[in-house]
């Protein structure tokens, strides 16, 4: 049976990957973190001693105050920082473990990112965003724009796919956001205040957009927020203070 797993080939050096099956119950399971970063020449602790296990399948948010660390975990989940003290592992796969090759094709092809201030391309349409990062998955013509379709009717923008993000308001550039990371087809969406940046009623809109994917498409969703609606959204919720799990529910 496949498993999730990826593997490097020895002659071509090239990534091989088997993503459509998952070889553990866990999306991510954190052992041990420990964490700091520095500020202004400070040591700042981020996490300590951090456990945590996130099944597949899992909507969850880890909200908290401001340097409760849940901006650097959701960056060493993404693998944006690196694990200084402890291991990640991916659907049962250390991190440590990893050569940069293959951390770059698991951020290609199986983790999605949704960003607080969508960082979208401006002179790109609404479907131009979605497709610009499809290109370096070498997939054929007919399979892209079945994609690219697919993500932009999930979020309810295939009729304003022409459009440009100036053209488009805060809740839609978001959506494009959405549809960019869903198009991927990956294991686990990663979102980082995704609601941050709109009105309250866009930004329930986000939520409930991403409570649908995770039910239709079965995609792992991890939000970092501190969005009381979206901490009451959510199906699980993980609270930091100082680095800690505070609470877990």
């Amino acid at each position: 049976m496949q498993s999730g797993g990826i593997s490097v080939d020895s002659k071509s050096g090239q990534v091989r990957s088997f993503i459509n099956q998952t070889q553990s119950d866990y999306a991510f399971e954190c052992k041990g973190l420990n964490f700091c970063y520095w500020q202004k020449g400070l040591k700042v602790p981020a996490l300590f001693d951090f456990d945590l296990k996130i099944k597949n399948g899992d909507f969850v948010t880890i909200c908290g105050p401001s340097g409760s660390g849940k901006s650097s975990l959701l960056n060493l989940l993404g693998m944006i920082e690196p694990i200084q003290e402890g291991d990640i592992l991916l659907d049962g796969q250390s991190y440590r473990n990893l050569s940069e090759k293959e951390k770059n094709h698991i951020r290609r092809f199986r983790l999605g990112f949704i960003f607080q201030t969508f960082n979208l391309i401006d002179v790109l349409t609404a479907e131009e965003n979605v497709e610009f990062f499809l290109n370096s998955q070498a997939l054929s013509e007919s399979e892209k724009q079945d994609r690219l379709e697919h993500s932009l009717k999930a979020v309810g923008l295939w009729e304003h796919r022409f459009k440009k993000p100036h053209q488009m308001s805060g809740g839609q550039r978001q959506r494009v956001g959405i549809a960019r990371a869903l198009a991927k087809r990956p294991q686990v969406i990663l979102a980082d205040e995704p609601t941050a940046s709109l009105d309250q009623k866009n930004g329930r809109e986000i939520v409930e957009i991403l409570k649908q994917l995770n039910q239709n498409e079965k995609v792992t969703i991890v939000i970092s927020s501190h969005d009381p609606m979206v901490i009451e959204q959510s199906l699980r919720t993980v609270e930091l203070r100082d680095g800690r799990i505070q609470s877990d529910h």
